[in-house]
């Protein structure tokens, strides 16, 4: 269960954290630059894919913190039934590093010592929102609602700023168009000196520890998410495939997951 004495489910304020907090100051240079190489190496060491090279990943204290957050209870359509959630707001090092998980607890009849389900998820207004047929995402994250669901606990911690697997929604149109003209999307990024994968996972693994999901199940096709998390102090019990049918428009793009980046599809 979330830290703090707030018993009710309703908005909170963690005020310790929030009156200290600094508005950060904007910035004309795209989030990962300074941060991440173009060409997926830092000082020879390859990136994980968590954004952080290796030695960089380093697992959160028991108690995480938050600049703010907030939680309520979350009523929402899914295939004609109505699903309630309970839903935790967090806010980390900035505006722009904002998440939201959804837990829910059912009544299935399942084992009493099953682990919770969690699905970690990239944010993608193009497919969460709009239903694009060019990447998998609303498929992966409809089924993942449909899964969760099922399950005796589970969680689905959405992560906005993971838009374009990281490097955010301007750099993914480029490189949309980079696509279009012929490269698939591990060198769509790299022609306009993005990252690969720019993800980081310290927050999706502070927001499952404040949950209490600190050994879970998790639905995803990437090891590297894996890997990432597993270094930030989750233990992933269970990798469970999480793969879609492809369509014609992003069949492609899902033979270079798998080919390329190791994606088990």
């Amino acid at each position: 269960m979330p830290n703090g004495s707030d018993s009710a489910l309703g908005l909170t304020r963690d005020a310790a954290t929030a009156s200290d907090a600094q508005p950060e100051k904007p910035s004309a240079r795209a989030p990962w630059q300074g941060r991440y190489p173009s060409n997926g190496q830092a000082n020879g060491v390859r990136s994980n894919g968590s954004g952080l090279v290796p030695g960089e990943l380093k697992a959160q204290g028991d108690t995480p913190t938050f600049r703010d957050r907030a939680r309520t209870v979350l009523p929402v359509e899914y295939q004609g039934r109505e699903v309630v959630f309970e839903a935790h707001a967090y806010e980390d090092d900035s505006a722009s590093y904002q998440a939201l998980a959804l837990v829910y607890r059912g009544t299935s009849p399942s084992s009493a010592d099953e682990l919770p389900l969690v699905r970690v998820h990239s944010g993608c207004a193009t497919g969460d929102i709009f239903h694009s047929l060019r990447c998998d995402c609303h498929a992966q994250l409809q089924k993942a609602i449909g899964r969760v669901i099922e399950s005796r606990i589970g969680a689905i911690i959405y992560l906005p700023h993971h838009e374009g697997r990281g490097i955010g929604l301007v750099a993914k149109i480029k490189a949309y168009a980079e696509q279009d003209r012929g490269l698939d999307t591990v060198d769509a990024n790299l022609s306009i000196g993005a990252p690969v994968d720019a993800r980081d996972y310290t927050l999706a693994a502070k927001i499952l520890k404040d949950l209490g999901l600190t050994e879970i199940r998790l639905l995803t096709n990437n090891p590297l998410k894996v890997e990432a998390l597993q270094r930030l102090g989750i233990k992933v019990a269970e990798q469970i495939q999480h793969a879609t049918s492809p369509s014609r428009y992003n069949a492609r793009y899902l033979a270079t997951k798998r080919e390329r980046m190791a994606h088990k599809l």
